[in-house]
């Protein structure tokens, strides 16, 4: 199989998160790297999209029309074909519905078990050095953290 790194030419496409707007806080959070394999007006392309903590996904296009439209076309195309293995997007994502429980002390609570893959993960970085609550009643009693913690993640104040 060939790789990216042997193909004719790259195409290297960043996602960049600029906190407030600013280039001097900024940081990658993704890349795709998209390589033409065979060359001809109608190329074969290699994508390797990275994204922590996920790693790498891979994909190829095959028979791509070369100048038919714009780069972004097949930017588009390249990154579905990673995700789903077919030159289609999936299906839109539903909103996070992750249930807010209530404990007997009346502290509302989130358990952290309970959040999908990848918020968990990107929720769980941020509150690394915040206070959670210890529900006792709970059957995991530490994989709790305060509700509004939770829906201050969700509404980007996290």
């Amino acid at each position: 199989m060939t790789h990216v790194t042997e193909a004719l030419l790259m195409l290297k496409v960043t996602v960049e998160i600029w906190p407030g707007g600013r280039e001097s806080g900024r940081r990658v959070l993704a890349t795709a790297n998209i390589g033409r394999v065979k060359n001809g007006a109608l190329a074969d392309y290699r994508v390797e999209l990275s994204e922590e903590p996920h790693g790498k996904i891979c994909g190829s296009l095959q028979d791509y029309p070369r100048y038919s439209v714009t780069l972004w076309d097949l930017v588009a195309r390249a990154i579905a074909v990673a995700l789903t293995g077919k030159e289609e997007l999936p299906q839109r994502p539903q909103q996070l519905n992750v249930p807010v429980r209530t404990s007997s002390g009346n502290t509302p609570y989130v358990r952290l078990r309970e959040i999908p893959e990848p918020a968990r993960s990107l929720f769980e970085k941020r509150m690394v050095y915040s206070t959670r609550p210890v529900i006792e009643e709970d059957p995991q009693p530490m994989d709790c953290v305060y509700a509004w913690d939770w829906t201050d993640f969700l509404a980007g104040r996290r």
